[in-house]
């Protein structure tokens, strides 16, 4: 069984997010959605509030593609998460050559630690390409329209955290 890993704060999680599982589904078996704690980060959402979303947005790809999905919450090494999960492969999304800059380094440092788990990167498709969580958060928290970039329910809940409706 081909098992991925795909790793992310998900504060909150995108269509572009959507998309890479999306794209992932047709290479795994099994993907698991590793839902970072990052307390560095600040995330708007609650630990338990991101993993809800993606399982709720999850559950509708998984029955569509057929492929296991499930949400993994996670604060250690990325590797180790991966061996924790039984996870071959890591995912990674790409969204312009600054990502890639970084993703490097990562996988460089990632095959330091454990040379058995490959990394893959998967580039969204054009439209969701500038896609990321922080920016649809800024949009949101100045009254911008975020329904190009997030799905109704998950846009509900940000406008709802954020105090709007």
């Amino acid at each position: 069984m081909r098992v991925g890993l795909y790793p992310g704060t998900f504060d909150p999680i995108t269509l572009g997010h959507l998309d890479i599982i999306r794209r992932a589904s047709v290479l795994l078996d099994r993907l698991v959605i590793g839902v970072a704690i990052n307390r560095d980060k600040g995330p708007l959402f609650s630990l338990e509030e991101r993993v809800a979303m993606v399982e709720a947005e999850c559950a509708k790809l998984s029955e569509q593609t057929g492929m296991e999905i499930v949400a993994h919450p996670f604060e250690n090494l990325l590797i180790t998460c991966a061996r924790d999960v039984g996870a071959q492969v890591i995912v990674r999304g790409l969204r312009a050559v600054a990502d890639f800059e970084y993703e490097y380094q990562m996988v460089g440092m990632n095959r330091q630690l454990d040379d058995g788990i490959e990394t893959v990167f998967l580039m969204a498709e054009a439209q969701h390409q500038a896609i990321a969580s922080k920016l649809v958060k800024e949009i949101a928290r100045l009254d911008g329209d975020v329904s190009k970039f997030v799905t109704p329910p998950v846009r509900e809940k940000l406008l709802s955290k954020l105090g709007r409706s």
